[in-house]
């Protein structure tokens, strides 16, 4: 097992009606930011459920954060905050919502007022403001995490910053948020949640048995229960998988473990260069990849398809060819695209994937850090055959 620290402040209120718990979280008075996104959360309800939560705090709003957060847009953010003078940034909506409020409570309080080289390097303020959120759309575990992915039209680049500072002081999670959300954003939120768990488990075998154990037991619960979402909507279902994405990384099943997230990079880029959604670019690469470096996952890619999909072949090549198989079905099946010919009429440039992770610098992925942007070419050229 690698030698870790495990903290996880983040203080977690969840079931239906939870949204009115604000009022005893944010204490009445405090200077508020808002912030949110194309204004779905005004008509699912969930804005006006926050507003008289938050009666006898003093306001001010931010909206029209993106899908893939923009660094320019939150510079933006950044002088509201200043101007009101707030001292909590609460983010209503989904990962892209959190991802920048996290973001955004270092800019406010960062000396350069253009710090992206600085958070790049890791270099934060040492005083951010305190993030809270209530999350509508289950998938990325940001609302207990510390890590934000931030695109800068200006650089063309979109990569993933780490702050621990920065996880939300607390998350309120109502699975009744998600009732109005359509089944694209439904399959989305389930596929992102379970290749997060795939990114920590199928990786290099060690002496982790609870983290195995619970990641198996993570994946199966979005098996059976990410289907039955998209076929109604249950409460079941959305308390199930709601939690389940949150347990996907919060941090806990990716200690002492060595992690992979090179699916992850290899997408970056995609959505950076094309616009499609994040985890469409996960399902268009995981398969891909994970057939591509079989031979160096086999042993875990075994244990994978007997305790998640109850393969019963005894040959470990066998059974984690048939496991991968299973994955682009289950991708399939949550209405997601696994080969590049399923986003037509765009087409993907191996090319000038390689050149935005060359410019982020991420020339060496995986956990052994042995995917190069040859074999990065041979992954993507792989996925189209």
């Amino acid at each position: 097992m690698v030698k870790f620290e495990f903290r996880n402040p983040t203080h977690i209120v969840f079931g239906e009606g939870q949204i009115a718990a604000l009022r005893n979280l944010i204490p009445m008075g405090t200077r508020v930011l808002l912030l949110y996104g194309g204004g779905s959360i005004k008509r699912n309800g969930v804005y006006n459920q926050v507003l008289a939560a938050l009666e006898g705090c003093k306001l001010a709003e931010f909206a029209g954060i993106e899908v893939n957060p923009h660094y320019e847009t939150i510079l933006k953010a950044a002088e509201v905050a200043r101007q009101a003078n707030v001292g909590i940034i609460l983010a209503v909506g989904g990962g892209s919502v959190i991802d920048a409020a996290k973001f955004l409570a270092s800019v406010v309080t960062a000396e350069n007022r253009d710090p992206w080289d600085d958070f790049a390097a890791g270099r934060y303020p040492q005083e951010i403001l305190p993030v809270g959120c209530v999350l509508t759309l289950p998938a990325t575990g940001s609302e207990s995490n510390a890590v934000s992915v931030i695109s800068s039209i200006e650089r063309d680049l979109k990569i993933p910053f780490a702050n621990e500072a920065a996880r939300p002081t607390f998350a309120i999670m109502d699975p009744a948020t998600m009732a109005s959300l359509d089944k694209r954003q439904l399959g989305n939120g389930v596929v992102d949640a379970f290749t997060h768990v795939v990114e920590q488990y199928l990786t290099i075998p060690g002496n982790t048995p609870v983290q195995y154990g619970y990641s198996e037991v993570l994946l199966r619960t979005l098996i059976e229960w990410g289907p039955k979402l998209l076929e109604d909507n249950s409460a079941e279902a959305r308390e199930n998988v709601m939690w389940a994405a949150n347990q996907a990384l919060n941090g806990l099943i990716g200690t002492g473990v060595r992690q992979d997230w090179s699916t992850h990079m290899i997408g970056h880029a995609i959505t950076a260069i094309y616009g499609i959604d994040h985890a469409r670019t996960l399902s268009l690469v995981m398969p891909s990849l994970l057939r591509f470096k079989a031979d160096r996952k086999q042993v875990m890619l075994a244990r994978y398809a007997r305790n998640v999909w109850g393969i019963a072949a005894t040959d470990d090549k066998m059974a984690a060819e048939q496991g991968i198989d299973l994955t682009e079905g289950f991708f399939r099946q949550m209405g997601l695209p696994v080969k590049p010919a399923d986003v037509a009429p765009i087409e993907i440039s191996p090319d000038d994937v390689i050149a935005h992770l060359q410019r982020a610098g991420q020339i060496r992925l995986g956990e052994m850090a042995d995917i190069t942007p040859l074999q990065v070419r041979d992954i993507l050229v792989h996925a189209a055959s």
